[in-house]
Protein backbone atom coordinates (compact mmCIF):
# COMPACT_ATOMS: atom_id res chain seq x y z
CA UNK A 1 0.00 0.00 0.00
CA UNK A 2 1.60 3.77 -0.78
CA UNK A 3 2.33 5.25 2.43
CA UNK A 4 -0.22 9.03 3.29
CA UNK A 5 3.47 10.29 2.05
CA UNK A 6 3.10 8.92 -1.24
CA UNK A 7 -0.47 9.83 -1.88
CA UNK A 8 0.99 13.23 -0.77
CA UNK A 9 2.91 13.57 -3.79
CA UNK A 10 0.41 11.48 -6.24
CA UNK A 11 -1.63 14.38 -5.58
CA UNK A 12 0.72 16.92 -5.85
CA UNK A 13 1.92 15.43 -9.30
CA UNK A 14 -1.41 15.75 -10.63
CA UNK A 15 -1.12 19.45 -9.61
CA UNK A 16 2.10 19.99 -12.01
CA UNK A 17 0.91 22.82 -13.93
CA UNK A 18 2.11 24.36 -17.01
CA UNK A 19 1.91 28.14 -16.80
CA UNK A 20 1.84 30.57 -20.16
CA UNK A 21 4.45 32.74 -20.05
CA UNK A 22 6.02 36.02 -21.09
CA UNK A 23 8.96 37.18 -21.40
CA UNK A 24 11.26 38.33 -18.80
CA UNK A 25 14.83 39.20 -18.20
CA UNK A 26 16.59 36.19 -16.83
CA UNK A 27 20.00 34.96 -16.79
CA UNK A 28 21.14 33.48 -20.26
CA UNK A 29 22.52 29.38 -20.26
CA UNK A 30 25.72 28.68 -20.92
CA UNK A 31 26.50 29.64 -24.58
CA UNK A 32 27.45 26.28 -25.89
CA UNK A 33 24.64 26.83 -28.19
CA UNK A 34 23.03 23.22 -27.37
CA UNK A 35 20.88 21.93 -25.21
CA UNK A 36 21.98 22.11 -21.25
CA UNK A 37 20.76 19.64 -18.34
CA UNK A 38 18.11 21.00 -15.74
CA UNK A 39 19.70 22.16 -12.78
CA UNK A 40 19.21 19.88 -9.91
CA UNK A 41 18.30 20.74 -6.49
CA UNK A 42 15.32 19.02 -3.97
CA UNK A 43 11.70 19.67 -4.91
CA UNK A 44 9.76 19.30 -2.65
CA UNK A 45 6.39 17.98 -4.23
CA UNK A 46 4.71 18.13 -0.94
CA UNK A 47 5.08 22.00 -0.50
CA UNK A 48 1.66 24.06 -1.68
CA UNK A 49 2.39 25.48 -5.28
CA UNK A 50 2.62 28.94 -3.98
CA UNK A 51 5.85 27.82 -2.04
CA UNK A 52 7.48 24.94 -3.91
CA UNK A 53 9.05 27.47 -6.31
CA UNK A 54 12.04 29.58 -5.73
CA UNK A 55 10.93 32.01 -8.27
CA UNK A 56 6.94 33.73 -8.35
CA UNK A 57 7.43 34.67 -12.22
CA UNK A 58 8.28 32.79 -15.35
CA UNK A 59 9.95 34.12 -18.29
CA UNK A 60 12.89 33.54 -20.48
CA UNK A 61 16.07 35.54 -20.97
CA UNK A 62 15.29 38.69 -22.55
CA UNK A 63 17.30 37.03 -26.09
CA UNK A 64 17.23 33.75 -27.40
CA UNK A 65 20.74 33.38 -26.22
CA UNK A 66 20.53 29.57 -27.97
CA UNK A 67 20.67 28.39 -31.00
CA UNK A 68 17.29 25.85 -31.33
CA UNK A 69 18.82 24.78 -34.70
CA UNK A 70 21.75 22.73 -32.73
CA UNK A 71 19.13 20.62 -30.00
CA UNK A 72 18.38 17.34 -31.57
CA UNK A 73 14.56 17.24 -31.90
CA UNK A 74 13.63 13.97 -29.74
CA UNK A 75 13.48 10.58 -31.59
CA UNK A 76 9.57 9.17 -31.40
CA UNK A 77 10.29 5.89 -29.61
CA UNK A 78 7.71 3.11 -27.91
CA UNK A 79 8.01 4.04 -24.03
CA UNK A 80 6.19 2.53 -21.38
CA UNK A 81 3.80 4.57 -19.37
CA UNK A 82 5.27 6.72 -16.96
CA UNK A 83 4.39 5.36 -13.41
CA UNK A 84 3.45 9.21 -12.51
CA UNK A 85 0.83 11.58 -14.40
CA UNK A 86 -1.10 9.46 -16.05
CA UNK A 87 -4.09 9.01 -13.45
CA UNK A 88 -7.20 8.98 -15.47
CA UNK A 89 -9.77 10.98 -14.42
CA UNK A 90 -8.00 13.94 -12.74
CA UNK A 91 -8.66 17.01 -11.48
CA UNK A 92 -7.34 20.42 -11.35
CA UNK A 93 -8.23 23.33 -10.11
CA UNK A 94 -12.08 22.29 -10.08
CA UNK A 95 -12.55 20.96 -13.18
CA UNK A 96 -12.07 16.83 -14.28
CA UNK A 97 -9.87 15.86 -17.09
CA UNK A 98 -10.08 11.93 -18.72
CA UNK A 99 -7.06 11.17 -20.39
CA UNK A 100 -6.98 9.54 -24.32
CA UNK A 101 -6.85 5.92 -24.24
CA UNK A 102 -3.71 6.28 -26.72
CA UNK A 103 -2.17 9.00 -28.64
CA UNK A 104 -2.74 6.88 -32.05
CA UNK A 105 -4.95 9.34 -34.32
CA UNK A 106 -4.98 12.61 -32.40
CA UNK A 107 -4.66 15.99 -34.26
CA UNK A 108 -6.31 19.51 -32.38
CA UNK A 109 -5.63 22.80 -33.32
CA UNK A 110 -5.83 25.55 -31.01
CA UNK A 111 -3.75 28.19 -28.46
CA UNK A 112 -0.25 27.54 -27.49
CA UNK A 113 1.62 29.35 -24.42
CA UNK A 114 4.96 28.41 -23.07
CA UNK A 115 6.83 27.63 -19.68
CA UNK A 116 10.69 28.74 -18.63
CA UNK A 117 12.63 29.11 -16.11
CA UNK A 118 10.49 29.18 -12.79
CA UNK A 119 10.14 25.70 -13.50
CA UNK A 120 13.54 24.41 -14.70
CA UNK A 121 14.55 21.42 -13.07
CA UNK A 122 11.26 20.72 -11.38
CA UNK A 123 9.86 17.87 -11.25
CA UNK A 124 7.12 17.53 -14.03
CA UNK A 125 3.45 15.55 -13.68
CA UNK A 126 5.81 12.74 -14.95
CA UNK A 127 8.53 12.77 -12.38
CA UNK A 128 11.17 13.67 -14.99
CA UNK A 129 12.65 17.04 -14.45
CA UNK A 130 11.30 20.09 -16.62
CA UNK A 131 14.29 21.23 -19.05
CA UNK A 132 13.45 24.64 -21.14
CA UNK A 133 16.02 23.89 -23.22
CA UNK A 134 15.00 20.85 -24.53
CA UNK A 135 11.89 19.92 -26.99
CA UNK A 136 9.05 19.48 -24.31
CA UNK A 137 5.40 20.19 -23.96
CA UNK A 138 2.78 19.65 -21.77
CA UNK A 139 -1.08 18.86 -22.34
CA UNK A 140 -3.78 17.93 -20.48
CA UNK A 141 -4.99 14.24 -21.72
CA UNK A 142 -2.26 12.86 -23.72
CA UNK A 143 -0.83 9.70 -22.10
CA UNK A 144 3.06 10.28 -20.68
CA UNK A 145 4.90 10.33 -22.17
CA UNK A 146 3.67 11.01 -26.06
CA UNK A 147 5.07 12.19 -29.14
CA UNK A 148 3.64 15.27 -31.62
CA UNK A 149 4.72 17.38 -34.29
CA UNK A 150 3.90 20.82 -33.28
CA UNK A 151 2.89 23.45 -36.02
CA UNK A 152 3.14 27.40 -35.80
CA UNK A 153 -0.17 28.06 -38.54
CA UNK A 154 1.02 31.43 -38.70
CA UNK A 155 4.19 30.81 -39.60
CA UNK A 156 4.52 27.35 -41.00
CA UNK A 157 7.52 26.21 -38.33
CA UNK A 158 7.28 22.92 -36.67
CA UNK A 159 9.11 21.04 -34.10
CA UNK A 160 8.78 17.68 -32.73
CA UNK A 161 8.14 17.76 -28.72
CA UNK A 162 8.17 14.84 -26.29
CA UNK A 163 4.93 15.36 -23.59
CA UNK A 164 6.43 14.79 -20.57
CA UNK A 165 3.84 17.02 -18.53
CA UNK A 166 0.79 18.34 -17.52
CA UNK A 167 -0.87 21.53 -18.50
CA UNK A 168 -1.98 23.88 -19.60
CA UNK A 169 -4.63 24.83 -17.26
CA UNK A 170 -6.08 28.15 -18.53
CA UNK A 171 -9.56 27.28 -20.20
CA UNK A 172 -7.83 28.27 -23.67
CA UNK A 173 -4.95 26.49 -24.15
CA UNK A 174 -4.19 23.47 -26.09
CA UNK A 175 -0.77 23.17 -25.06
CA UNK A 176 2.58 24.45 -23.41
CA UNK A 177 5.83 24.05 -25.60
CA UNK A 178 8.89 24.57 -23.52
CA UNK A 179 10.96 27.56 -23.81
CA UNK A 180 13.05 26.16 -26.59
CA UNK A 181 10.26 24.55 -28.24
CA UNK A 182 8.61 27.97 -28.41
CA UNK A 183 11.58 29.81 -29.96
CA UNK A 184 11.64 27.39 -32.17
CA UNK A 185 8.15 28.05 -33.61
CA UNK A 186 8.46 31.71 -33.01
CA UNK A 187 6.11 31.86 -30.40
CA UNK A 188 8.46 33.31 -27.83
CA UNK A 189 8.80 36.25 -27.04
CA UNK A 190 4.83 36.68 -28.07
CA UNK A 191 3.71 34.43 -25.34
CA UNK A 192 0.76 32.56 -27.26
CA UNK A 193 0.87 31.20 -31.10
CA UNK A 194 -1.91 29.55 -33.00
CA UNK A 195 -0.61 25.68 -34.02
CA UNK A 196 -1.69 22.02 -34.88
CA UNK A 197 -0.43 19.21 -32.67
CA UNK A 198 -0.07 16.17 -34.11
CA UNK A 199 0.86 13.27 -32.28
CA UNK A 200 3.01 10.73 -33.75
CA UNK A 201 3.09 6.80 -33.51
CA UNK A 202 6.38 5.62 -33.06
CA UNK A 203 5.78 2.09 -35.10
CA UNK A 204 4.98 3.85 -37.89
CA UNK A 205 6.76 6.79 -40.18
CA UNK A 206 5.50 10.37 -39.51
CA UNK A 207 4.21 11.51 -42.71
CA UNK A 208 5.59 15.00 -43.55
CA UNK A 209 3.72 18.04 -41.96
CA UNK A 210 1.41 19.83 -43.86
CA UNK A 211 -0.81 23.32 -44.10
CA UNK A 212 -4.24 23.12 -45.24
CA UNK A 213 -7.25 25.03 -44.57
CA UNK A 214 -9.29 21.61 -44.27
CA UNK A 215 -10.32 21.25 -40.43
CA UNK A 216 -8.42 18.32 -39.26
CA UNK A 217 -10.00 14.61 -38.53
CA UNK A 218 -11.97 14.66 -35.43
CA UNK A 219 -11.81 11.08 -34.73
CA UNK A 220 -9.33 11.37 -31.70
CA UNK A 221 -10.25 14.55 -30.98
CA UNK A 222 -12.18 14.75 -27.84
CA UNK A 223 -15.79 15.86 -28.87
CA UNK A 224 -17.52 19.13 -28.76
CA UNK A 225 -19.88 19.00 -25.16
CA UNK A 226 -23.81 19.17 -26.47
CA UNK A 227 -25.22 21.49 -24.45
CA UNK A 228 -29.16 20.08 -23.56
CA UNK A 229 -30.28 23.59 -22.35
CA UNK A 230 -28.91 27.04 -21.11
CA UNK A 231 -29.84 29.14 -18.29
CA UNK A 232 -32.64 31.54 -18.56
CA UNK A 233 -32.44 34.12 -20.88
CA UNK A 234 -30.09 37.05 -20.12
CA UNK A 235 -31.61 39.94 -18.85
CA UNK A 236 -31.82 42.99 -20.60
CA UNK A 237 -29.72 44.62 -18.34
CA UNK A 238 -26.33 42.63 -19.58
CA UNK A 239 -28.02 42.38 -23.15
CA UNK A 240 -27.08 45.79 -24.39
CA UNK A 241 -24.77 45.51 -27.27
CA UNK A 242 -21.37 46.22 -27.10
CA UNK A 243 -18.43 46.96 -29.47
CA UNK A 244 -17.33 43.78 -31.73
CA UNK A 245 -13.76 42.29 -31.55
CA UNK A 246 -11.97 43.22 -34.17
CA UNK A 247 -11.89 40.72 -37.27
CA UNK A 248 -9.21 38.30 -38.61
CA UNK A 249 -7.41 39.55 -41.33
CA UNK A 250 -7.93 37.84 -44.43
CA UNK A 251 -4.74 35.70 -44.29
CA UNK A 252 -4.68 34.77 -40.85
CA UNK A 253 -5.85 31.54 -39.32
CA UNK A 254 -9.17 32.16 -38.03
CA UNK A 255 -10.02 32.02 -34.15
CA UNK A 256 -13.51 31.05 -33.63
CA UNK A 257 -15.28 30.27 -30.15
CA UNK A 258 -17.89 27.42 -29.64
CA UNK A 259 -20.94 27.97 -27.66
CA UNK A 260 -22.16 24.24 -28.41
CA UNK A 261 -22.44 21.50 -30.57
CA UNK A 262 -26.11 19.86 -31.37
CA UNK A 263 -27.35 17.04 -33.01
CA UNK A 264 -30.76 19.07 -33.56
CA UNK A 265 -30.90 22.18 -35.67
CA UNK A 266 -33.49 24.20 -33.75
CA UNK A 267 -31.01 23.55 -30.46
CA UNK A 268 -28.57 25.66 -32.25
CA UNK A 269 -30.52 28.61 -33.14
CA UNK A 270 -31.93 28.49 -30.09
CA UNK A 271 -28.53 28.72 -28.72
CA UNK A 272 -27.85 31.79 -31.27
CA UNK A 273 -30.77 33.71 -30.44
CA UNK A 274 -29.67 33.53 -26.92
CA UNK A 275 -26.60 35.07 -27.65
CA UNK A 276 -27.52 37.74 -29.85
CA UNK A 277 -30.14 38.75 -27.17
CA UNK A 278 -27.04 38.75 -24.87
CA UNK A 279 -25.27 41.45 -27.16
CA UNK A 280 -22.99 38.80 -28.89
CA UNK A 281 -22.68 39.38 -32.43
CA UNK A 282 -21.01 37.54 -35.52
CA UNK A 283 -22.52 34.21 -34.68
CA UNK A 284 -23.93 31.51 -36.77
CA UNK A 285 -23.91 28.23 -36.97
CA UNK A 286 -21.47 25.91 -38.88
CA UNK A 287 -22.82 22.59 -39.67
CA UNK A 288 -20.44 19.41 -40.31
CA UNK A 289 -20.28 15.99 -40.51
CA UNK A 290 -19.03 14.20 -37.67
CA UNK A 291 -18.99 9.87 -37.49
CA UNK A 292 -21.29 9.99 -40.10
CA UNK A 293 -23.92 12.31 -38.78
CA UNK A 294 -24.77 16.24 -39.17
CA UNK A 295 -23.56 18.40 -36.20
CA UNK A 296 -24.51 21.84 -36.37
CA UNK A 297 -21.94 24.02 -34.02
CA UNK A 298 -22.53 27.26 -32.41
CA UNK A 299 -19.89 29.38 -32.93
CA UNK A 300 -18.94 33.46 -32.68
CA UNK A 301 -15.91 34.67 -34.99
CA UNK A 302 -13.56 34.77 -36.48
CA UNK A 303 -11.68 36.83 -33.79
CA UNK A 304 -8.34 38.92 -34.62
CA UNK A 305 -6.20 37.13 -32.27
CA UNK A 306 -5.80 35.15 -28.67
CA UNK A 307 -6.00 38.33 -26.70
CA UNK A 308 -9.70 39.00 -28.16
CA UNK A 309 -10.79 35.06 -27.57
CA UNK A 310 -9.80 35.47 -23.95
CA UNK A 311 -11.44 38.89 -23.54
CA UNK A 312 -14.41 37.48 -25.02
CA UNK A 313 -14.49 34.17 -23.47
CA UNK A 314 -14.96 35.60 -20.23
CA UNK A 315 -17.92 37.84 -20.97
CA UNK A 316 -19.29 34.63 -22.37
CA UNK A 317 -19.06 32.93 -19.49
CA UNK A 318 -20.28 36.16 -17.37
CA UNK A 319 -23.33 36.28 -19.23
CA UNK A 320 -24.21 32.69 -17.98
CA UNK A 321 -23.61 31.07 -22.14
CA UNK A 322 -21.57 28.26 -20.24
CA UNK A 323 -17.38 27.92 -20.75
CA UNK A 324 -16.57 28.47 -24.91
CA UNK A 325 -14.08 26.45 -26.54
CA UNK A 326 -11.72 27.32 -28.71
CA UNK A 327 -11.20 26.27 -31.94
CA UNK A 328 -8.97 27.33 -34.91
CA UNK A 329 -9.11 26.76 -38.51
CA UNK A 330 -5.89 26.93 -40.72
CA UNK A 331 -5.40 30.34 -43.05
CA UNK A 332 -7.85 29.92 -46.16
CA UNK A 333 -5.62 29.28 -49.70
Amino acid sequence: MRTARALAVLAACALLAACASGPAKRPAPPSSGGATPARGHHDDTSRPQSERYRQNQDGGPDAPPIDVSKIPEPVPKVEPRARYGNKDPYSVLGKTYTLLPDASGYVERGIASWYGNKFHGYLTSSFEPYDMYAFSAAHKTLPLPSYARVTNLENGRSVIVRINDRGPFHENRLIDLSYAAAVKLGVWPKGTGLVEVRAIDPTRPELPPSRTAAAPPPARVPAPRAVAALPSPVSAAVASPAPSPPVAPADAPRIYLQLGAFGERGNAERVVADAKRAGIDRVGIDSVAVAGRTMHRVRVGPLSDVEDADALSARIERLGLGAPRVAVEAAPR
